[in-house]
């Protein structure tokens, strides 16, 4: 079942690099939040992917978003990561894959190296009532969501 604008957006609490609970709740009751599922850490796009919102991050700091990158690495190996990138904002490790699959959001089998059950590269805007603004699940891990449907999804999500 897919995540579709307009719906609530399903709920969720994982466990951040720093080893805290991180739920979707708690998040946006503080700001819009936009969730990037991402396939794996330290892979060349998901690396672009997530440096390229770490150097907008100003940008949606004025929006008032907060960015979470998600996947189903665990989360040492995400705070590696976060830690190399220097990476502004949460990693959450999806490790059960439970919250890809309510997002629609997992392969079950990659199209590289036969992996199973590896997150799918997406993208969610989340508004403060809880409401999806904005959703792309992409088919083809080499491609990177559109930021600048993010960027508007944010500037209307009072809308």
């Amino acid at each position: 079942m897919s995540v579709e604008v307009g719906q609530q957006a399903p709920e969720f609490t994982l466990y951040n690099t720093e080893q805290k609970e991180i739920s979707l709740k708690d998040l946006t009751t503080k700001s819009n939040v936009v969730l990037l599922f991402f396939p794996l850490a330290f892979t060349s796009t998901c690396t672009k992917e997530l440096c390229s919102a770490r150097d907008d991050i100003k940008k949606y700091e004025k929006l008032n978003a907060t960015i979470v990158g998600i996947s189903v690495d665990s989360l040492f190996t995400l705070g590696k990561f976060r830690e190399e990138q220097k990476l502004p904002f949460d990693l959450l490790s999806d490790f059960n894959k439970d919250v890809s699959r309510k997002y629609d959001s997992l392969y079950e089998e990659f199209p590289k190296f036969g992996l199973k059950g590896v997150t799918k590269r997406s993208a969610f805007v989340i508004n403060q009532q809880g409401v999806v603004k904005y959703a792309e699940v992409l088919a083809d891990a080499s491609k990177v969501p559109d930021f600048g449907k993010i960027t508007e999804a944010l500037e209307n999500c009072d809308k």
